[in-house]
């Protein structure tokens, strides 16, 4: 091949194979490389197999360095960590003042920070892009969340636009996020409103199931109905479908097959670990992550249910006479009101961050990229770009006057469903926090002045008062001794 490339790509597993294969179909010539050889001509092969896409292999690092345009792009999508650090050695020894590294990987924000720093002392500028959709989407089109070197994004702007999903009336989902490390972080918080949301609709199959006794077919049903209502979006879509899948190695659904033990790949927990950090309440993605901890413990819980039978808590659930559709109805208006605190919680961590690191990230915009080609996209996103445009300096979606709305008018059956599963033995933890962090934010007095009061008895660490400015203390001490006398 004599004319240079338009961009590398490095890292050739599942997505970046996918993600390849679609800039090339955008029209896109782009050099490839990976480490094990065999998976370059892998590529390679596909790329003719798809129509004959504009797809270079490269065996050796050099050669697929020089083989693209200046100033040079490469992404690279390898394993977060270490191998990303060697992956930067091996290529910026080839590469020159001007070119950009792209890591498209789920990496923590502060390595790609790190990184910026290092490879800019070479002249070369770096993004941290959070792709996000799985293999379909990095193949078709996926959400992308760019961060770092306005300048390096500006290189490849015009690629971008063309590969990621693209949504009538609100266009490509992609957006220059910010500086730093803020695509990455951004892309970490979306995983974390994504295990909220998956968590939510494990219990709504929960209560469907155990309490309404609902059959796999039924379940189809519900979700497909639900598809097609304000819970539109990826992830019912795809439960419907999984409800409908035969076993194909016995009989039955595959679905009640699947062992009940979740996996997790760490951005849920860097999400909650920020939030504690940045002092933000995340109580929905912490019950997620919670259960999935919980999950993993599958031995010690055939045991405990061992235990437990024995003593009679098991068959709580038999005693529920339920109206069937009234059920469904309930547990629908339970899994939205739920699903707004999820993400409430984790764009109030993205603004905490935001403020924190003065990166001035734009929420409705991001709301808006993640309408297509992302896991957690959603017709629900709409709504939400509007409450930030609306007024961007909104507090906490909660209290968007559409949101407001909504959440009162579903509270009743929110309450109903938390009820009937708590009497039912079932755990709700996902709904169960949602609604506690919904109290807790809208009452204007809380118990925590008593705690408070126990911190000043106990360490002296003073109180402020409703009535007085200042701070103060008390001897609660003595004086609760002197009354004993």
């Amino acid at each position: 091949m004599a004319t240079p490339t338009r961009i590398g790509l490095c890292g050739l597993a599942v997505m970046g194979q996918n993600l390849a294969l679609n800039i090339a179909e955008k029209g896109f010539p782009i050099s490839v490389y990976n480490r094990t050889t065999s998976k370059v001509d892998e590529t390679v092969e596909r790329a003719k197999l798809e129509g004959n896409l504009p797809v270079f292999g490269f065996h050796d690092p050099e050669a697929f360095v020089q083989s693209i345009q200046k100033p040079r792009v490469i992404i690279i999508l390898v394993k977060a960590g270490s191998p990303v650090d060697q992956t930067i050695k091996t290529l910026s020894a080839y590469m020159e003042k001007g070119d950009c590294i792209i890591d498209g990987g789920n990496e923590w924000y502060e390595n790609t920070e790190r990184r910026a720093k290092a490879v800019n002392e070479k002249g070369l500028l770096y993004l941290g892009m959070g792709v996000s959709g799985g293999e379909e989407g990095a193949r078709h089109g996926p959400s992308l969340m760019p961060g770092g070197s306005f300048e390096g994004f500006k290189y490849i702007e015009d690629i971008l636009l063309k590969v990621a999903a693209q949504v009538p009336d609100s266009g490509p989902c992609v957006t220059y996020v910010g500086e730093g490390g803020s695509g990455n972080f951004v892309k970490m918080i979306h995983n974390g409103i994504e295990y909220g949301d998956m968590q939510l609709i494990a219990e709504a199959y929960d209560v469907l199931k155990s309490v309404g006794k609902l059959s796999n077919d039924e379940l189809q049903q519900v979700f497909s109905d639900w598809n097609k209502g304000e819970l539109l979006s990826f992830l019912i879509e795809i439960t419907a479908d999984i409800f409908g899948i035969k076993d194909d190695k016995g009989d039955g659904y595959l679905v009640d097959k699947v062992l009940d033990k979740t996996g997790m790949k760490g951005t849920g927990k860097w999400t909650v670990q920020q939030a504690a950090d940045l002092s933000v309440a995340a109580p929905t993605i912490a019950a997620s992550l919670d259960s999935r901890f919980l999950s993993g413990l599958k031995e010690e819980r055939t045991e405990a249910a061992k235990v437990f039978k024995s003593s009679g808590v098991s068959d709580i659930l038999t005693d529920q006479n339920v109206d069937k559709k009234k059920l469904i109805d309930d547990v629908r208006q339970a899994l939205y009101a739920s699903k707004i605190c999820s993400y409430a919680q984790g764009m109030n961590l993205i603004r905490a961050k935001s403020t924190e690191k003065g990166w001035g990230l734009r929420l409705g915009e991001l709301a808006r990229i993640w309408k297509g080609g992302c896991i957690i996209r959603a017709i629900f996103l709409d709504r939400i770009k509007k409450a930030y445009d609306r007024n961007p300096e909104l507090a906490n979606l909660l209290v968007d006057p559409e949101f407001a709305k909504e959440v009162v008018e579903r509270q009743s059956a929110w309450r109903r469903i938390v009820c009937l599963a708590i009497n039912s033995g079932i755990s709700t933890p996902g709904m169960s926090s949602s609604l506690a962090y919904f109290d807790t934010y809208r009452r204007e007095r809380l118990p925590a002045n008593l705690v408070q009061a126990q911190r000043d008895y106990f360490g002296a660490h003073t109180y402020e008062r409703i009535d007085v400015p200042g701070s103060f203390h008390t001897e609660w001490f003595k004086i609760a001794k002197q009354s004993k006398i």
